[in-house]
């Protein structure tokens, strides 16, 4: 006679622990070593979830389950809504060779009955997933990493040949907030390499041209305009309300204010610089590694490198 659902559950219940919300919360509160499995749909997790889960929907559960819980002694608590769906995925675990899998009774709904806090991510629009959808498929970005590139702020130096890719591809990554730095013009020079910038916005200042160009690919950016170089008077300033900074300026007296000026407000800095076909690319951490200054602490003499 074939199985129906009840047998499944009650099958599922013989073989797997169920553990009260009171005794997850406890047990999150002394710091036990355990993980705490979501295996409801996306728009279920949404609504709210439990800080520190791992999100797999059920439906995806052998697939995605050993690059997100690599380690199968790990212990692992699985919850969804009701309690149902977490026995079965439990079972399902312990058929992978998860042994120490246990299940949350009740699910999240007997978990916010008891008091208990859930999070939300930054919410995002019908539009807005449908545009960064192919993020979500990446388990290092995902919904929750796209909320926080939406809530990221970064700062360009330059909107010349390197900030000009740079600041399309954040644009089109979602990054909510872009800084500019640039004092020139658009010039018909410019244009084999600047794609920020095109032949009908020749001679206009280049923070307009790129800001223009940044919101015709992502409305979602919005983007500050500095029309000014970057100078010791300016740049703290400047640099206060940015995560992180992008270092694609063209002279050496910029690029050493820029590595200064982000020790001292312990900023992050991506530095990049090209001559021809050579370039190099670093990311420069205060504190956590050397700065620009410590790998060349002189510039070199004027005239000496072209820009």
């Amino acid at each position: 006679m074939p199985k129906t659902q009840q047998d499944f559950l009650e099958e599922a219940r013989r073989d797997i622990p169920e553990v009260s919300a009171e005794e997850v919360e406890a047990r999150r509160q002394r710091g036990d070593d355990f993980i705490l499995l979501d295996v409801r749909e996306k728009d279920e997790v949404r609504a709210g979830y439990i800080d520190g889960a791992v999100t797999i929907p059920r439906g995806f559960l052998e697939f995605q389950v050993a690059g997100q819980i690599p380690n199968t002694d790990k212990e692992v608590v699985v919850y969804c809504a009701g309690g149902a769906r977490s026995l079965l995925a439990a079972k399902v675990l312990r058929s992978m060779g998860y042994d120490r899998v246990a299940s949350l009774a009740g699910g999240i709904t007997r978990w916010k009955d008891a008091g208990y806090p859930v999070v939300r991510d930054r919410q995002l629009s019908a539009e807005q997933l449908e545009r960064y959808s192919r993020h979500f498929l990446l388990r290092q970005i995902g919904e929750k990493g796209q909320g926080k590139l939406l809530d990221a702020k970064v700062l360009l130096v330059g909107a010349g040949g390197l900030g000009s890719p740079s600041g399309l591809y954040l644009a089109a990554a979602g990054v909510g907030t872009m800084g500019i730095v640039d004092a020139d013009v658009v010039d018909l020079s410019n244009l084999q390499r600047q794609v920020l910038h095109s032949t009908d916005r020749i001679g206009v200042l280049k923070t307009e041209s790129a800001k223009q160009m940044i919101n015709s690919l992502n409305p979602d950016v919005q983007v500050r305009l500095y029309n000014e170089r970057l100078t010791v008077d300016n740049v703290m300033d400047i640099f206060r309300d940015y995560d992180i900074i992008v270092d694609g300026c063209d002279n050496f007296p910029t690029r050493y204010l820029v590595n200064d000026a982000a020790f001292f407000a312990d900023k992050p800095v991506v530095h990049g610089s090209i001559f021809q076909f050579e370039g190099q690319a670093s990311v420069f951490k205060p504190r956590a590694g050397p700065c620009y200054r410590c790998l060349f602490p002189t510039p070199p003499p004027p005239g000496m490198v072209p820009s």
